[in-house]
């Protein structure tokens, strides 16, 4: 696979292949729609906590930080983190989870899986060219969106896709530190909105050996109270420099600047990766997250809320195609497959636009 090629040729101008793929990505639809999805808190709780673009963008900084760092392609490492959210449904991966269960119950065996739809978005479901369905990326970037998060194998996967992306093995380098910077990014962003809403506290999290070192570093070294404003602000640089350092200092820069691949098989060990002590530490602290935060009652009402919008509206357009846009219908008509077009579809939703949808369908 040449990771520059393209499905359909472009002409040459300023910029590189991979910043060409970032800016496509940047002025997509579907990425301005992330600015009203749920990432933990539901839009509608304030103005203040991250949505799923949000998110984008801070995951986007990580993985250029590291991509720098190890001498990996920055641009790269930015197109894909832009795009890894964007086949994300509205309510977050509670949304995604039950669309999931509702095509599998309708016989759809492959479900929903929001990896892969990102990857439909960016090659088929966005339309902006004339010539073309979807962005048109290079292959390394349709790659890292594919293949960003392990397992790299997915059942949507068709020969093609297989012999081009070779799911049994890793993806390229900035693949693989999007993922961890997706990790980096809404692990720090939860403890600072949930700590914010009042939902958990540092107290409730100092079983973890990351947040104990992290909260004794800003009292300590940079002697800040926890009763200061900046405290909460600090504590998160804090915990995100933390992170990023273990990556860096623990993996060696790549001898030159260009997209990396290997023939190392997916079940062995990561090319790139934290220390043996900070994924332990992580795994911790993910645990402590899950338990207190996002099993948090608030949090469950909320996504029970977002589960029962997304059932109820697929129940109406799948048995009632006048309700879906005439572009929706359309597809229909054209042999696709009404699960797949109401999957489509609610998945492009924003989370106002879903609820709105739903009250206006007398729900």
């Amino acid at each position: 696979m040449n990771p520059h090629h393209r499905f359909f040729p472009v002409n040459p101008d300023f910029r590189n292949p991979f910043r060409r793929d970032r800016d496509r990505i940047l002025h997509s639809s579907y990425f301005r729609r992330l600015e009203y999805k749920t990432q933990v808190f539901l839009n509608q709780s304030g103005d203040y906590f991250r949505t799923r673009l949000t998110h984008s963008l801070e995951v986007s900084q990580i993985a250029r930080t590291l991509a720098e760092s190890l001498n990996l392609d920055e641009n790269l490492a930015e197109a894909i983190a832009l795009a890894h959210d964007l086949g994300h449904t509205p309510f977050g991966h509670a949304g995604g989870d039950e669309l999931d269960k509702i095509m599998r119950h309708y016989g759809y065996h492959c479900g929903f899986d929001h990896n892969f739809q990102s990857f439909r978005v960016v090659t088929s479901l966005e339309k902006r060219y004339k010539e073309f369905d979807g962005l048109n990326l290079t292959f390394a970037t349709l790659e890292g969106i594919l293949k960003h998060s392990y397992p790299y194998e997915k059942p949507f996967l068709n020969a093609w896709h297989k012999e081009t992306f070779k799911p049994e093995f890793h993806p390229s380098l900035e693949a693989m530190i999007v993922d961890l910077s997706d990790e980096i990014a809404y692990i720090s962003h939860d403890i600072d909105d949930g700590v914010k809403y009042g939902l958990i506290s540092f107290e409730g999290l100092e079983e973890s050996k990351i947040v104990r070192d992290c909260l004794d570093y800003v009292l300590k070294v940079e002697k800040i109270s926890q009763n200061d404003s900046i405290f909460r602000y600090r504590f998160t640089s804090r915990l995100i420099t933390l992170l990023v350092y273990d990556i860096i200092e623990s993996n060696k820069p790549c001898p030159q600047n260009k997209v990396q691949h290997f023939t190392r098989k997916a079940k062995e060990s990561l090319p790139i990766s934290h220390t043996k002590e900070m994924q332990r530490e992580i795994k911790i602290l993910k645990k402590i997250l899950f338990k207190n935060l996002y099993r948090h009652e608030e949090i469950s009402r909320k996504m029970f809320m977002g589960k029962r919008c997304v059932r109820n509206l697929y129940e109406c357009f799948n048995n009632d195609t006048n309700l879906l846009p005439q572009e929706m219908r359309d597809k229909i008509k054209r042999g696709a497959k009404i699960h797949r077009v109401c999957a489509d579809y609610i998945a492009s939703m924003t989370d106002r636009y879903a609820m709105a949808l739903y009250h206006e369908l007398g729900f």
